[in-house]
């Protein structure tokens, strides 16, 4: 199999990227200096020379509060730019697998949500995805919509890495306490969209690990592991005051794809034991 990868550059790109390989598919992984989503003419010519069988749309505009004061590029990024690979994938006759989040949900629920849940994002980077959801599923009707959240991997900040550096340059910490999700380490993450992309059922899916917890917890749990011995303080997302709203709950259910693949994902405890190890080894 084929695959076009946008995004490849990214934290998530640089775990599907070897996943594909590994699984024994062609891959050609576009960066943003390679084409500009946002300009449809851009993805013309590598979509025209590689055809590829499947356009894996990682790449997006994912910093969350940067999208309350620039709408006008989360936007364009988001949701013009999923509806420009969309349609490249279209006319070349591949199919879609699309990424989105957690923040299309308002957050106000305390079961996870489902995949059929009505969505109500609060914030424009939540808006923007959704749009973005929209129009994969207007334009191309072999497509794959994944949400996933609280993605964490090498090759980019994430807030593992940030709690490890911190604790270790001797900073007091106040970790949020007040929202919910599951980590998801993206060597799962990736190893599931190959799987979802082999199984070829289309529609929407959503992919997180197993389990939930508060920021707090996860940050508690980290620094045991690490064997740190450090105390943080736990505050609340008010306190914080960032621009854009966090969602108080963002628990996934992965029904739709545990019954495509017949896999379950990690728990979260889990996966953090391994990316530990992992971040810990020599490369």
């Amino acid at each position: 199999m084929k695959v076009l990868l946008t995004g490849a550059e990214g934290m998530l790109g640089r775990a599907v990227l070897p996943a594909l390989e590994g699984a024994g598919h062609e891959v050609l992984g576009l960066t943003e200096a390679d084409a500009d989503i946002t300009c449809h003419d851009a993805l013309v010519h590598p979509v025209r020379t590689f055809r590829p069988d499947w356009i894996f749309h990682l790449a997006a505009f994912t910093f969350v509060d940067a999208c309350e004061s620039k709408p006008d590029h989360a936007f364009l990024v988001n949701a013009l730019g999923a509806k420009n690979v969309a349609l490249a994938a279209s006319a070349c006759g591949a199919a879609i697998l699309a990424m989105s989040t957690d923040y299309v949900f308002d957050g106000d629920s305390r079961i996870p949500y489902r995949e059929h849940d009505r969505v109500g994002p609060r914030t424009v980077y939540g808006a923007s995805k959704w749009a973005g959801e929209q129009a994969v599923r207007e334009v191309h009707p072999r497509h794959i919509v994944v949400r996933s959240a609280w993605l964490y991997g090498s090759g980019g900040a994430n807030f593992i890495d940030t709690i490890l550096r911190k604790v270790r340059a001797g900073e007091h910490l106040k970790v949020v306490d007040d929202q919910r999700g599951s980590p998801t380490w993206t060597h799962d993450l990736a190893a599931a969209l190959v799987s979802l992309a082999a199984a070829g059922q289309y529609g929407t899916y959503h992919v997180t690990s197993s389990g939930d917890c508060t920021w707090y917890d996860l940050a508690t749990y980290v620094i045991a592991r690490a064997e740190l011995g450090a105390t943080l303080e736990r505050t609340t997302t008010g306190a914080l005051a960032r621009p854009a709203k966090r969602p108080a709950y963002s628990v996934l259910h992965n029904q739709f794809y545990e019954h495509v693949t017949g896999s379950r994902m990690p728990h979260w405890q889990n996966a953090v034991d391994r990316y530990l190890k992992a971040r810990s080894s020599p490369a």
